[in-house]
């Protein structure tokens, strides 16, 4: 046997392919030892328990603040309750939803026959512009209400007017 052809430690001599498929013949498939891990860290895991916050994605926090958001506002406007709502992460790249100067936050989709209307928040946009997840909440809810308004046609003032008595 050569340099080349030495085994290293722990080398199990091969057995062909034909042999140890068809007949079960050739030697047990080597096991690694059951170690609580490589390198001695620890078993790795989820750092929160479900139930905490802290266990929820950035995306699934965010759906967290528009679910609260649409329902802060359908105790005034329980017409909200047919509406569908959409997170997405950024808007489409279609130029007709786009203005020169901002990218849009929120779009309101009425004119799809056979449909129901849907108002779509998009995230990424939205969390750029927050700095934290009071600011986010906040900066949710005033899209939230500015895409009611244009659904409704009418200003976000008037949608938004219960938002001091809370």
């Amino acid at each position: 046997m050569t340099v080349a052809e030495r085994p290293f430690p722990g080398y199990a001599r091969p057995v062909p392919i034909t042999a140890s498929i068809r007949s079960g013949a050739g030697p047990e498939p080597r096991r690694r030892k059951h170690t609580r891990d490589r390198r001695g860290r620890g078993l790795r895991g989820p750092l929160a328990p479900p139930q905490v916050p802290l266990a929820l994605t950035r995306a699934e926090q965010f759906d967290e603040l528009v679910l609260d958001a649409v329902e802060r506002l359908e105790r005034r406007w329980p017409r909200l309750s047919e509406v569908e709502l959409a997170v997405e992460e950024v808007p489409p790249a279609d130029a007709e939803h786009w203005s020169e100067e901002a990218v849009p936050l929120g779009r309101v989709l009425a004119d799809r026959p056979g449909e129901p209307v849907r108002i779509v928040i998009y995230r990424r946009p939205v969390e750029a512009r927050a700095a934290g997840r009071p600011e986010l909440a906040d900066l949710v809810y005033e899209v939230v209400v500015e895409q009611v308004a244009e659904l409704m046609g009418i200003e976000p003032d008037e949608v938004d007017q219960g938002r001091d008595e809370e």
